[in-house]
C-alpha cells in the first residue's frame, strides 16, 4: 500500500483514538490526478449527513491530459463507500463531545483508491508543545546515539 496523499498535520493537531478504511467515490480524471501525487488534505475533514460520510475540502487537481473540463471543481464534496452498520458505528461515536474525524491518507489497494480517517480529539495547545518536544528530544538521542 503505498500512500499517495497524506495529512500531516492530523496527528499534531488531533489525538487519533480508531481509524477506519473507506472507498472513495471519484471520477475517472480525479483517480489519475491522485496518483500523479495532485491531491492536498489540508483542511479537510470527514462529515456524516443523510445517513452518508462525505469528505469535505479535500482539493484533487484536475488531470492535466483530460483536456477541457469548464465545470470541474478541485474542492467538490465526495461520498466515502462505508457499510450501512459502519455508519452508524461513526454516527454514535460523533455525538460524544469533542470528537471529529479526520482523513489521515489516501493509498491503492489493488485498483482501488482508499481513504484511511480517524476518529480524533482535538489537542490543547499545551499538548502541541510536549509533542514537539517529545520530538526534539528523540532527534537528540538518535543525533547522539548515531555519531
Amino acid at each position: 500500500m503505498a500512500n499517495l496523499a497524506e495529512n500531516k498535520k492530523a496527528k499534531f493537531e488531533y489525538d487519533i483514538l480508531d481509524d477506519f478504511e473507506a472507498g472513495l467515490v471519484l471520477d475517472g480524471q480525479e483517480v489519475k490526478s491522485i496518483r500523479a501525487g495532485r491531491m492536498n488534505m489540508l483542511g479537510a475533514y470527514v462529515t456524516i449527513s443523510r445517513g452518508a460520510v462525505w469528505l469535505v475540502g479535500a482539493q484533487i487537481q484536475k488531470y492535466p491530459q483530460a483536456g477541457p473540463l469548464p465545470d470541474y471543481d478541485p474542492q467538490r464534496t465526495r461520498k466515502l463507500l462505508l457499510h450501512k452498520r459502519e455508519i452508524n458505528k461513526l454516527a454514535g461515536k460523533m455525538e460524544q463531545k469533542g470528537f471529529t474525524l479526520v482523513p489521515l491518507s489516501v493509498y491503492a489497494k489493488g485498483t482501488k483508491l482508499k481513504l484511511k480517517f480517524g476518529l480524533g480529539r482535538g489537542k490543547k495547545q499545551f499538548e502541541k508543545k510536549e509533542s514537539i518536544k517529545k520530538r526534539d528530544l528523540d532527534r537528540e538521542v538518535r543525533r547522539a546515539l548515531k555519531g
